[in-house]
């Protein structure tokens, strides 16, 4: 028996069946009980918007706490007790068993979802705290139901005397009654009546309660296909986990995930607001490759000020961040100076630093076509590949003696080249020498006669004040079909804070010239650039 199929799924529609006593073998009396004001009643779905359904079911999840915690302590007291606990931390993760009961004249016993006879319940208690509200009865055929919801099929086929019973009871609450109806009938037709997203909300918790899965894509579908905003996707990605990790709704958290992390891309322009982004929300924008952001660097800086916000508490914060937050940051492109100070981080568990900065430092001395393969690969990538940083990342290498010197390189793509055109500027990360922060930047610019656009490549002080240094410095660029680096302009400049010298057309040749198919200067659609700084005067 496959019980994922339906209608909706491309098979037969028995919408003519449903509560037709011609076509049916059983009754199915449906109790309704006083519930929480919880999302889902009349007075919700009309006029009730995501974010009350999300309030109301954060409210009734706090209250469920408060009761099993209270219930914890009183574990001493009378068997009712332990009932209400056992129901409280049930729904709590949503994955509460609903009240199933096969009927006969006298004693009706309790059957669970799993076909067996369930634990009885006091009947004095269960009037006194739930009383019925209304009973809607129903006509059901149980082959339609059990074929579309495994809990039916375990309710009718148990085996016990009970499954044999022509009359079955559910007991709900009311904030479950509509949702419920719409469960039925779709296992019968394979459709919905409502598009309205709270409605939908519920439709789907009763499609995971029973278990049909059909109806739980069905309305994965129909979420995803409505207009969605932040709101609505950070609800979706804080679903109960029996329903978020479900193959059948998967698509509706991945569209989740794909919205968020497209809306906060510029994680520049709207960190105050990602600030207060619940932590879901935030792994979603941060797993993303298109993250336009300065660097790792701010990545990295940006995650301790959520945390340190979000969790005051330092065990628990420092639980986070090992256990889901780190792993979103990309060591391998921070810079050296930045890795340092992760060693030394008094929120970050010292070994898991140190073995998150040591990978790093490995990936950095990698061979170049060995970074590409570990950024290429599906199992890896979440580590190495590249964000749309805003300052390039660098490879550099220093020396002390005998002169303070760097070696500085910056690889940029073909399609980054060709974005400069007419008058773009990509920057580095900064680099230091002898104290001193440096930086590249490559230009598309006029040529110094304004007679046709080229390429340029210039090299800045970062820092301003009234620190001068006197740097000799080379320009060079890797050539076909050598694939050796040539010297393409060398110079000596005294730098201030702020300053920049460079050269407005580095390879000599126009703009088109530099990015033809044919061009020198692409090698597998990358262009190699190095600096090579020396200081040999001391700062004035």
């Amino acid at each position: 028996m496959d019980p994922d199929f339906a209608a909706g799924d491309g098979g037969p529609s028995f919408e003519f069946a449903f509560n037709s006593v011609n076509f049916s073998d059983r009754v199915l009396r449906i109790e309704v009980v006083a519930g929480d004001d919880a999302p889902g009643s009349s007075d919700d779905v009309a006029g009730g918007s995501l974010a009350d359904w999300a309030r109301h079911r954060k409210r009734r999840r706090d209250e469920l706490l408060k009761e099993k915690e209270f219930a914890t302590h009183m574990s001493d007291q009378t068997n009712c007790n332990e009932v209400e606990a056992e129901e409280c931390d049930a729904y709590e993760e949503n994955q509460e068993e609903p009240v199933a009961m096969i009927e006969e004249e006298e004693s009706p016993p309790s059957v669970g979802p799993d076909g067996d006879e369930a634990q009885s319940i006091d009947s004095s208690w269960t009037v006194v705290s739930t009383p019925v509200l209304r009973v809607n009865t129903i006509y059901i055929s149980s082959a339609i139901l059990a074929a579309k919801s495994q809990f039916f099929f375990k309710l009718f086929s148990n085996g016990m005397k009970e499954s044999d019973q022509r009359h079955a009871t559910l007991r709900i609450t009311d904030s479950e009654e509509s949702a419920l109806m719409e469960l039925l009938s779709f296992m019968y037709s394979g459709k919905l009546t409502t598009t309205e997203p709270t409605l939908l909300l519920d439709i789907l918790m009763a499609a995971d309660k029973f278990e049909v899965v059909s109806c739980m894509r069905h309305c994965s579908q129909l979420l995803t296909s409505l207009p969605m905003t932040p709101e609505s996707a950070l609800l979706y990605l804080d679903l109960p986990c029996s329903i978020s990790m479900a193959t059948a709704v998967q698509p509706l958290t991945d569209a989740a995930k794909e919205f968020l992390a497209n809306k906060y891309k510029d994680l520049t322009k709207f960190q105050d607001e990602v600030m207060n982004i619940p932590l879901a929300g935030v792994e979603a924008i941060l797993s993303s490759n298109d993250l336009q952001v300065a660097s790792e660097d701010a990545i990295y800086d940006f995650l301790l000020r959520w945390a340190r916000a979000q969790y005051p508490k330092s065990e628990e914060r420092r639980e986070i961040l090992s256990s889901r937050l780190l792993p979103l940051v990309r060591f391998s492109h921070m810079t050296c100076r930045k890795l340092r100070k992760v060693l030394t981080c008094t929120d970050i568990d010292h070994e898991q630093a140190t073995k998150c900065v040591t990978e790093a430092l490995l990936y950095k001395a990698d061979a170049p076509h060995r970074q590409r393969a570990l950024a290429a690969d599906t199992m890896t990538s979440q580590k190495f590949a590249e964000r749309a940083y805003k300052y390039r990342p660098l490879k550099v290498v220093e020396f002390d003696r005998p002169y303070p010197q760097c070696i500085a390189y910056l690889d940029l793509k073909r399609d980054e080249c060709s974005r400069l055109f007419p008058s773009g500027r990509i920057y580095s990360q900064a680099f230091h020498l002898a104290g001193q922060g440096f930086f590249l930047s490559a230009h598309c610019n006029m040529e110094q006669q304004s007679t046709f656009y080229c390429f340029g490549l210039f090299l800045g002080m970062q820092e301003k004040g009234s620190m001068s240094v006197t740097v000799d410095y080379e320009f060079a660029a890797r050539t076909r079909p050598s694939g050796e680096f040539v010297s393409k302009y060398k110079g000596n400049y005294t730098f201030t804070g702020g300053k920049a010298v460079g050269y407005r057309n580095l390879f000599a040749i126009p703009w088109s010239t530099f990015m033809a198919d044919d061009s020198l200067f692409f090698i597998d659609g990358m262009l190699h650039l190095r600096a090579e700084l020396t200081i040999k005067q001391p700062s004035a």
